[in-house]
């Protein structure tokens, strides 16, 4: 690369942090294969699990498959592997607070049994704490205890699908004891340590998919609450995804058990105003649960920005981490991740597309609470149609 190329690259790269591209010119940017942003950002595709930068030839994904990340860490964090054909974490780096961020990243990674005090990592780093902690939220979203309770989490999930044991993956893991792990883990992964590594076998998921004026909707539940609503066309591909999360676990198809769940998500799809409070039994990061409980928070009828919500969880430069939790939300509705919308009042995007977000908002917008009534003879009427 000549000078003045360099120097090309380099004042781009400083523009696209700088200017805090948006997603939509991200997505521009990834279709054009445009290797000055490499380094700027990377982008994961959620069918493959795999992240890439920008400029990687391999072929271009549907937009809806595609989540942003600000560093290679964030998308591992959320559980993406780079890709082995563009290796984007080795991407020139344009942010300067982003080579802080991953040196000590790679400091926890390294350590996973270390505690992660701000005191102990800004000394090994060095930097202050206070510029350790202020550069790593505004990066990632997060602090560093939190990126250390996900790695750790990730790695426990990965050495028990390969050892099948608790007690070894848990030390691997850095795990100090099994109350340890079990007090940590058993609310993130929905179930003990032992199920998840065997795909959740002997976990009872009841599930049922019933018409509704989006498509289709699935409704999954365990018997400590929902852990799955989704929208699609299909209903094959609703279930199809419901397995491919709980490969091992016993799947019940079983309307009557879930009257009450799928009838008051079926009134609301209808127009009626009443809240969706129903139980939740969710995998979450940290992080993904501050955000899905502050969504559940924003009135109906009413919608919040992606900045919003960051401000309001504490971690006001977390926007592209909020909106990456809003994509990643496993139960649609009950998590009203389609009220957050863009500052500039465009919908932003939505896991179960774009068209049904803005017939949600509209419908939110002209409710009909008459409807809220119905009683369970209209559900058996809409059964039988």
């Amino acid at each position: 690369m000549t000078a003045r190329q360099n120097a090309k690259f380099s004042s781009v790269s400083r523009a696209a942090v700088a200017s805090d591209l948006t997603p939509e010119r991200r997505w521009r940017i990834v279709l054009a294969r445009d290797r000055r942003y490499d380094g700027a950002f990377v982008y994961a595709v959620q069918s493959t699990g795999i992240y890439c930068r920008p400029s990687c030839p391999s072929r271009r994904p549907r937009r809806e498959q595609v989540a942003f990340f600000p560093v290679p860490e964030a998308a591992e964090q959320a559980g993406f592997r780079p890709c082995r054909r563009c290796r984007p974490a080795e991407a020139s780096l344009p942010d300067p607070g982003m080579p802080l961020v991953r040196t000590v990243c790679r400091l926890i990674d390294a350590h996973p049994d270390r505690p992660a005090g701000l005191a102990a990592l800004s000394a090994r780093a060095g930097v202050t704490s206070h510029r350790l902690l202020r550069t790593f939220q505004r990066v990632l979203g997060i602090s560093p205890r939190q990126y250390r309770d996900a790695r750790r989490l990730d790695r426990f999930k990965t050495e028990l699908r390969s050892r099948g044991r608790v007690s070894p993956a848990l030390y691997e893991a850095g795990y100090g004891s099994t109350s340890r792990v079990y007090e940590q883990t058993h609310t993130r992964l929905g179930m003990t340590p032992a199920a998840y590594s065997r795909g959740a076998p002997g976990l009872r998921i009841t599930f049922t998919i019933a018409p509704c004026a989006l498509g289709r909707l699935l409704v999954a539940t365990t018997a400590r609450g929902i852990c799955r609503v989704s929208l699609g066309s299909g209903a094959e591909q609703l279930e199809k995804g419901l397995r491919a999360e709980f490969p091992a676990a016993e799947l019940h198809r079983d309307r009557g058990a879930l009257a009450t769940a799928i009838g008051a998500l079926l009134r609301y799809l209808d127009g009626a105003m009443e809240p969706l409070d129903l139980p939740l039994d969710v995998r979450a990061t940290a992080f993904q649960r501050r955000v899905w409980e502050a969504l559940r928070r924003i009135p109906y009828g009413t919608t919040r920005t992606y900045a919003e919500i960051a401000r309001a969880i504490g971690t006001p430069s977390a926007t592209r981490a909020v909106a990456r939790a809003c994509a990643t939300n496993p139960a649609a509705l009950v998590i009203p991740c389609h009220r957050v919308v863009r500052a500039d009042g465009g919908l932003g995007g939505y896991r179960w597309g774009i068209a049904r977000k803005r017939a949600l908002l509209e419908q939110e917008e002209t409710p009909q609470p008459g409807r809220a009534a119905r009683g369970p003879a209209d559900r058996g009427e809409r059964k039988a149609r």
